[in-house]
This record gives C-alpha cells, structure tokens and sequence, in this order.
C-alpha cells in the first residue's frame, strides 16, 4: 500500500468514518471517470480542489463534482487572490500528486470549504491518495473530518 493510501485509510480510521478506500479497475482522474467507476451522479463525486493565496498559503475547495471554484467567491473567502496551486506546492504540503489529492489526511492541516450541494446526498466519493483509488463517506462526516467550513463558492 503506498504511503499516500495508507495516510488516508488512517485518517479515515482516526476520523470514525467507516469506509475503507477502494480500488478502481482503471485511474479515476476525472469526476466523471470516478462517477462511472462508483455508479452514483457526477455530483456525488468529491474534488479536492487548491488554491494558493498571495501570502503561499493554500486552500482546499471541497467541490460537487459537476460544480466549478468560482475564483472571486473563493478568494472572498480566503480573504485573498488566489490562484491555482502548483503540482510540487501541493504534493509539497499534501502529500498527494494532482488527480489523487483527497479532502483529508494531508501532511499539512489546510483551511477548507465544503459545497453545499455535497449535502444533498447520503453518501459521496472521494480520492483516496491516489489516481486509482476512492472511498465512500456521509458528507457530514466527511465536513467533521476535515473542518471544512460550509460556503458558497462555485459559479
């Protein structure tokens, strides 16, 4: 199991979320590839999406999978400009590559912002570490586990 996988699966454990990742028959680097792969609405999929403030700080968007970051919402609230982070920041300060970042377990503890529109479903997927794997949790679970503060920021 790679170090990345093993961190979420322990985040998981440690957060009382009840759900193992899982591993997908090919790379689910799209929300739709993971919709597909899970068999649930694209909405249902969680991305994992970071931006970096001015000040090098990053924030991590927690997105419906059919929804956009609006930048001017998303840099309201982080309370200011953003853009987007680059590949070694990220795995620098997560620990995860791009396309397998997931909403907890990172190396450094992140200011994030959940979807509302994740709330409207039971359940909802998301990356696991890597570009193959994902698990299944309860949005509120997955809110409590990470801190996430509810917002509106997609456009």
């Amino acid at each position: 199991m790679s170090k990345s996988l093993a961190r979420v699966a322990a985040a998981l454990q440690a957060a009382g979320i009840p759900s193992a990742p899982v591993e997908a028959k090919g790379e689910i680097r799209t929300a739709e590839a993971a919709a597909e792969q899970a068999g649930v609405a694209v909405d249902q999929i969680v991305k994992s999406i970071l931006f970096q403030g001015e000040s090098g700080r990053l924030f991590l968007f927690l997105t419906a999978g059919g929804n956009r970051v609006d930048p001017v919402k998303a840099a309201a609230l982080a309370g200011e400009p953003l853009s987007r982070a680059e590949v070694e920041v990220v795995r620098r300060v997560t620990g995860f590559a791009i396309g397998g970042v997931a909403p907890l377990g990172h190396l450094t503890p992140l200011p994030a912002f959940l979807d509302p529109r994740l709330l409207d479903f039971a359940d909802v997927w998301a990356a696991a570490g890597t570009p193959r794997h994902m698990f299944r949790a309860a949005p509120e679970e997955l809110l409590r586990a990470t801190g996430a503060k509810v917002a509106h920021f997609t456009g």
